[in-house]
């Protein structure tokens, strides 16, 4: 089973449509919930709090439980698309497409942010609190309005890289089983790739195999959305191109600021600042020129400019389609 570059292309395009429309539906069991079980299976099994004596021991368990994840993601999807295209290639075709839409999370993202953004419109406070509270890794219980929409606003900037820039290049490059293998490395990252005392050595491995995947994406995103910019009243490209030459280096992550600077310099607000950390406070590097005080609908913004890139990722591969022989 092995698709053209025009296939894939064809594919990308009709994911990213199956997002927009249908976004991350609760019913089928979604496969990042697969991948996450399979990782805590696999956590478990592995038992690296016996061995925190020997941090090599939990080093190379680390290594072991990222190939295995990946594996087994890459395989097992592999395997179900080359099943549909064996029935028929049609059906291969429509399962490669839904598959990929699963790993992109464009209309869940915007969602995800919404649900913020119309309780402080609304002056509630407390619900805004808790919905971002699912989106992001900081205490939440104490953030005033501005806090918590940055917060949202971050999370919106972000996650431009790893909801849609990544897995989309990744299926151009290799298909669903790419774009699997990309967002099981994405979910590691996400439940052991953390520098606390129990993920330490255990979540290095997948914290720098989630690092290394998103490297060309990161960078290829900020452009794309100082590109995207210049389509919206108010917004300045050029400054979200200083913002990151001049803050992303900053950022403790050698992908996340260029598109949280990018972001900032677009609005014109400044991110970053003062987080909690399960009762611990932790100032985070500080991007962007702030002209303004953050605002509410500096979310919507931002959810704005995540589409302008899906749109343009669209459009690309779509005018791709009609070059490539």
């Amino acid at each position: 089973m092995l698709y053209s570059v025009k296939e894939l292309l064809l594919l990308s395009a009709a994911a990213l449509v199956i997002d927009w429309v249908v976004g991350d539906p609760k019913w089928p069991t979604h496969p990042v919930i697969w991948i996450g079980r399979l990782i805590r299976r696999l956590e478990k099994l592995l038992a690296p709090e016996r061995r925190k004596e020997n941090p090599l021991a939990v080093r190379l368990l680390g290594i072991l439980l990222t190939v295995i994840t990946l594996a087994v993601s890459f395989g097992v999807m592999w395997a179900v698309i080359w099943t549909a295209d064996y029935v028929h290639p049609w059906l291969g075709y429509a399962v490669s497409a839904w598959f990929i839409s699963t790993t992109i999370a464009v209309k869940g993202l915007k969602e995800a942010a919404m649900l913020v953004y119309e309780p402080l419109i609304a002056g509630k406070l407390d619900e805004a609190r808790k919905y971002v509270g699912y989106i992001v890794g900081r205490d939440t219980a104490k953030l005033d309005e501005g806090e918590t929409s940055r917060a949202a606003v971050e999370t919106v900037a972000e996650n431009t890289v790893d909801a849609l820039v990544s897995p989309f290049l990744f299926a151009l490059l290799g298909g669903a089983p790419l774009a699997m293998l990309y967002r099981a490395a994405n979910t590691l990252d996400s439940m052991v790739g953390y520098r606390n005392e129990q993920y330490r050595y255990f979540g290095w491995f997948s914290a720098r195999t989630d690092d290394v995947l998103n490297y060309i994406p990161a960078r290829l995103t900020g452009g794309l959305l100082a590109l995207s910019a210049i389509f919206h009243r108010g917004m300045e490209p050029g400054r979200a191109l200083r913002s990151i030459v001049t803050f992303a280096r900053r950022h403790p992550s050698p992908n996340s600021g260029i598109p949280e600077s990018a972001v900032a310099g677009a609005l014109g607000i400044e991110l970053g600042g003062m987080n909690v950390y399960f009762g611990v406070p932790s100032e985070r590097a500080r991007m962007g020129w702030p002209q303004r005080p953050l605002q509410p609908r500096d979310i919507v913004s931002s959810v704005r400019l995540l589409y302008s890139v899906s749109l343009i990722l669209f459009a690309g591969v779509i005018a791709a389609w009609f070059v490539v022989r």
